[in-house]
């Protein structure tokens, strides 16, 4: 809306976008905008082969998931989905192999919360038996060594 007031304008996302509270001065309402850095179009390599635009969408969607009804607050979510995609744009753009996004986000879980990594290890890594899974969780349960 052209005719807004500002009321605030904040960096957020690390610098990334600018976040403006505005007011309408015809009915008072306020809102709030952002302003991104359009950045080139970044391309996922599918294990396949195909390739297909990043969807940070997705991204996010796969985060949430993993740790529905965990006490991860979505504020923290969207952090990780904004480090992963930083990262990503900045090590591999313009096209990253699907592999080293779940490897982002394998890691990032595994400090995030336990549970919401199990749950995501679960479907990427494909465990081909019961056994594999064990396995898994019991390296999760070792202490990490943090000089690795």
């Amino acid at each position: 809306m052209p005719d807004s007031r500002v009321l605030d304008t904040r960096m957020v996302e690390d610098g990334a976008a600018i976040r403006r509270r505005r007011e309408c001065p015809a009915c008072g309402k306020r809102f709030t905008s952002y302003e991104r850095l359009e950045e080139p179009q970044l391309y996922v390599i599918k294990k396949d082969g195909r390739r297909e635009p990043f969807d940070r969408g997705k991204l996010l969607l796969g985060l949430s998931k993993a740790c529905e009804k965990r006490p991860v607050p979505r504020a923290r979510i969207e952090e990780v989905a904004d480090e992963i995609q930083r990262i990503v744009r900045d090590k591999f753009a313009p096209e990253v192999p699907s592999r080293e996004i779940g490897e982002l986000v394998i890691e990032r879980l595994r400090h995030l919360d336990p549970v919401a990594y199990v749950r995501f290890a679960s479907v990427y890594k494909e465990f081909p038996d019961p056994e594999s899974f064990v396995e898994e969780v019991q390296r999760l349960i070792q202490p990490v060594d943090e000089t690795e």
